[in-house]
């Protein structure tokens, strides 16, 4: 009978010594019931160096609007409800270092630092000296996240929407492992004037939905740190870390006897 007690501690002293608080493991676990949380507004992302834009130009006149699109050959008709010539791709610019975009006929366009809604208010209005109501619709090509660390499908992720947050980034890298520190993930994002800041973000807590690095910008890396269980794994010797290991359960189990007998 002994023998079975003492089996059964030393196996749930281990199990207690290998597991992590559950608060730890959970997103947003923390939350005070007594403030109010509010959800992060979507800003619109600003244009980077390097972004590649995908722009149409609509118009009445299909003759006049011919100029301002280098893709002309694919054009698939006419929109009914607004009288306006579509085409399948629009063409696509580069931002250069500079912080141009090279339009046909207007030239050179600053575009860095805008939202694309003020970049299309922008070409609209030059727009307007050689075309009547002119319609411009700008997409992000490459809209790009880097998620790295302790993710089980690490590396670039492209996503369609331009509108995600944190956490629909870590579920394009499939995420978490279950050794992902959630309290202390690393966001580096290049600001307007091309400096990297670096953010440690705590996933557990619920006003993150308040947080200005809630939603993701192109070309922002998430570093998911190991937790210290892992840290300490890595930063042993394998066999040592399992003898202590062995060891703290022992005394723990011995400890546990102890006290049983003795009542």
């Amino acid at each position: 009978m002994k023998k079975t007690i003492i089996t059964y501690l030393i196996l749930l002293s281990v199990i207690l010594l290998s597991c992590r608080p559950k608060q730890n493991m959970v997103y947003m676990s923390k939350h005070n019931m007594e403030e109010e949380v509010t959800k992060a507004k979507f800003q619109g992302l600003h244009i980077q160096e390097g972004d590649v834009l995908l722009i149409l130009v609509s118009a009445l006149d299909e003759i006049a609007v011919k100029p301002f699109n280098l893709n002309t050959a694919n054009k698939v008709g006419t929109d009914s409800s607004t009288g306006m010539n579509q085409y399948v791709q629009p063409s696509e610019y580069v931002v250069n270092e500079e912080g141009y975009i090279y339009f046909p006929v207007l030239g050179n366009v600053y575009s860095k630092g805008m939202t694309q809604v003020q970049l299309k208010q922008e070409l609209e209005s030059r727009l307007k000296r050689y075309l009547t109501d002119p319609m411009v619709t700008i997409t992000l090509k490459n809209f790009n996240v880097s998620v790295l660390g302790e993710v089980k499908e690490p590396g670039q992720k492209e996503s369609v929407s331009q509108k995600i947050n944190i956490f629909q980034a870590l579920g394009l890298a499939g995420d978490m492992t279950d050794f992902g520190d959630r309290t202390n993930v690393k966001l580096i994002r290049t600001g307007d004037d091309g400096t990297d800041q670096i953010v440690n973000v705590d996933l557990t807590r619920s006003d993150i939905v308040s947080s200005p690095y809630y939603y993701m910008k192109q070309n922002d890396i998430l570093y998911v740190q190991p937790d210290k269980n892992k840290q300490v794994q890595a930063n042993s010797n394998p066999n040592r870390a399992l003898t202590f290991q062995i060891i703290g359960a022992l005394l723990t189990a011995g400890t546990l006897i102890i006290a049983l007998t003795r009542r």
